[in-house]
C-alpha cells in the first residue's frame, strides 16, 4: 500500500488497516486475552518484539500514540508550544518512553484494551478530518511540525502503526502449533 498523500488516502489507509488488524485478531483460534507472545526465538533486534507479551500490549500501545498525536495537535492548535514526544523523550530515546506505557498498562484489562483504541482511532480520524490535504501533506505548514507534514504524523500514528500490530500478531499466528492454527 502506498504511503497516503491526500486527506482521503489517509483516512482510507487508517481504516483499512485498522480493520485488517481486526479480521486477523478475530481470526485467532483462541480467546484474544489468552493470546501470549513468546518471541525469544526470533533474531529480532526492535525491543518491541521482547516488550510486547500479549495483545493488550499491542492494542494499548497504538492507543497511547493516537494520545500522543491528538494532544500534540490539539495544545500547537490551541496556541501552547508543545513538541509530538513528551519531555524527557526524543527520537533517539523514545523507546524508554514506550516501555513507560507498557508499563502503565500492566493493568488495563483486554476489554478496557479494545475499547480505548477503537475510541481513540475514531477521534484521531475525527482529528484528520478537520484538515485540508494542504494543511496535512504540505512540508512545515504547520512550524509545530519541524520539516515534516502533519500528515506524516499521522500516517505514521495510524495506518503504519496498524501494520506494525499485523505484522507482530502474524508473526504470533506464524509461531502457533499446527494443532491450534
Amino acid at each position: 500500500m502506498p504511503r497516503p498523500t491526500t486527506k482521503q488516502a489517509l483516512l482510507t489507509a487508517a481504516n483499512e488497516q485498522f480493520e485488517k488488524m481486526w479480521t486477523l485478531i478475530d481470526s485467532l483460534p483462541e480467546d484474544p486475552t489468552a493470546v501470549v507472545f513468546d518471541f525469544s526465538g526470533l533474531d529480532k533486534k526492535e525491543a518491541h518484539w521482547g516488550r510486547d507479551k500479549n495483545l493488550r500490549d499491542v492494542l494499548t500501545h497504538l492507543y497511547e500514540w493516537h494520545q500522543l498525536l491528538l494532544s500534540w495537535v490539539n495544545a500547537n492548535q490551541s496556541g501552547e508550544a508543545k513538541s509530538f514526544l513528551p519531555e524527557p523523550y526524543n527520537w533517539k530515546t523514545y523507546g524508554q518512553m514506550n516501555v513507560g506505557f507498557w508499563e502503565k498498562h500492566q493493568p488495563t484489562s483486554y476489554a478496557d484494551a479494545e475499547a480505548m483504541l477503537k475510541t481513540s482511532h475514531n477521534d484521531v480520524l475525527e482529528l484528520i478530518g478537520q484538515f485540508s490535504d494542504e494543511e496535512l501533506f504540505e512540508k512545515k505548514h504547520f512550524p509545530w511540525t519541524g520539516n515534516s507534514s502533519l500528515g506524516s504524523y499521522c500516517v505514521s500514528a495510524t495506518s503504519s502503526h496498524y501494520d506494525w500490530a499485523i505484522k507482530k500478531i502474524k508473526q504470533y499466528k506464524k509461531m502457533c502449533p499446527a494443532d491450534v492454527k
